[in-house]
């Protein structure tokens, strides 16, 4: 078993290293949110299910945890996809912001301590350049003003890159000492936003605005940074150049999570393979959706498939099949404790993999115990599993789920798992028998009325079809 002190990965150092808050009790968090120029995908929200779990980990043990995740709504692609829409882009971000919330909130991602937007944080950016401009880290050309990349000598330390070969992806820019360097404020250009500074009118550059964000509300020194694996460079890269040098320590950890992947390639609009949060909540519940997303580690690649997709709304309704039971035959199920080893799981680096098999080893004690006709070890057990659930953001019995309106289709699926349970076994058992035809017939009637059959080495599972 793992020591029970929480270990988290942190990138900067690749090591595993004991998590200790900066102050006793308290741990501030701050996630690089949306950049809202479309559309939310399940690889956008990916992280916010991730680092939900983390979150709600740590307000178990006891942690009064101040939790910022930011919103982007100033940005090249935003105001690209705005003028080609032509719509303003104040109104393009916003409507884009309310369907990431929505999201959010669809998948019982709880809500921010403080969901900051960039565009209300000028004063915080402009007070940061100068800050770097006094230190000798940036300067000014032409109305943008860089970062000097080479005047910083830890730089390339989070992403391993070697200062020779850095490339910015912003182009050479005409004013740039050293086209490593990278844009800490643009100059105004027609037609969009800009703000007044010292340096003339403009409008911020990407990586300044959560640098900003989070020193003006976690302080110059914070607990934890996390971020999507596509953020290590040059976003999160940039963030602690400029942080540190302007004289701040900035974050002890980062967190990255992995991405999710589309035929082994990112998801993501420009490669046009992405998949919106309304179009595959069309296909399976936002509950069932949330299981399969944070059912992976963190850290790992998810490789999209719909029949993975298909595989997890089952296995979920499995488990709310159980609660079902348990609630019909023994009586209401609180939100008990987890177990030891579901503690160790977590405590390893958010190791879900390994807390959901301890879930569901306790699921399986607790249906054995039920079947023998001990109703009280299944309720204790079940209030476990509840429990642990729970901190992973999925407990079916949680109101959430009643509240956002499909509590009715969660009770028709949990007593039609039932049904559909009764006849696999039929079928296994037709099988053994040699009895193709009924096992075939079996098979047709529920295809007939929408249900497929896979057969998996751990036996059949069901799901409704896609095109349902």
């Amino acid at each position: 078993m793992t020591s029970p002190t929480l270990r988290l990965f942190d990138t900067e150092s690749r090591t595993l290293r004991d998590f200790t808050p900066l102050t006793p009790g308290k741990v501030s968090v701050y996630l690089c949110g949306a950049t809202v120029q479309g559309e939310p995908h399940i690889g956008h929200v990916r992280s916010g299910v991730a680092f939900d779990v983390l979150r709600r980990w740590l307000s178990a043990q006891g942690y009064d945890v101040t939790f910022v995740r930011n919103v982007t709504d100033i940005d090249d692609k935003i105001l690209t996809k705005a003028a080609e829409a032509g719509r303003p882009w104040w109104e393009w971000a916003t409507t884009y912001e309310r369907a990431f919330e929505r999201a959010y909130d669809q998948l019982g991602v709880l809500p921010p301590s403080v969901a900051p937007r960039a565009t209300g944080h000028i004063t915080q950016m402009i007070e940061m350049i100068e800050r770097l401009i006094e230190r000798g880290h940036a300067y000014a050309a032409g109305g943008d003003v860089y970062f000097d990349v080479r005047s910083f000598a830890e730089y390339g330390a989070l992403s391993g890159h070697r200062l020779d070969d850095v490339h910015q992806g912003e182009g050479a820019g005409l004013h740039k000492r050293d086209p490593r360097d990278f844009t800490l404020w643009k100059a105004a250009k027609p037609g969009e936003p800009s703000w007044p500074t010292p340096w003339g009118p403009g409008r911020p550059g990407w990586h300044l605005e959560c640098s900003a964000m989070a020193s003006a509300y976690l302080g110059p020194e914070f607990d934890i940074h996390c971020g999507g694996l596509d953020l290590v460079f040059p976003h999160h890269e940039n963030e602690i150049a400029q942080s540190r040098a302007a004289g701040d320590r900035f974050a002890q950890h980062w967190l990255h999570n992995g991405w999710v992947t589309l035929g082994g390639e990112k998801m993501s609009k420009s490669l046009g393979n992405t998949l919106s949060i309304p179009a595959v909540l069309e296909r399976v519940r936002p509950q069932e959706l949330r299981y399969y997303l944070g059912s992976a580690h963190y850290r790992s690649m998810l490789e999209y498939s719909e029949h993975a997709l298909q595989e997890s709304a089952s296995a979920y309704r499995r488990i709310e099949a159980f609660f079902s039971r348990v609630e019909r035959r023994a009586g209401a199920v609180s939100v008990g404790p987890w177990t030891d080893a579901f503690e160790a799981a977590l405590n390893d680096d958010l190791g879900v993999p390994a807390a959901l098999a301890e879930i569901h080893h306790t699921v399986g004690n607790a249906n054995t115990a039920l079947e023998s006709g001990d109703g009280e070890k299944a309720r204790v057990l079940a209030s476990q599993a509840r429990g642990m659930l729970g901190i992973l953001g999925v407990d079916p019995l949680d109101e959430h789920w009643h509240e956002i309106g499909d509590a009715g289709d969660g009770a028709a699926l949990a007593a039609l798992d039932v049904l559909v349970r009764a006849e696999l076994e039929r079928r296994q058992q037709a099988r053994v028998d040699k009895d193709w035809a009924l096992a075939d017939d079996i098979r047709d009637r529920l295809f007939a009325v929408g249900i497929e059959i896979t057969d998996t080495p751990a036996g059949p599972e069901w799901a409704l079809k896609t095109d349902r």
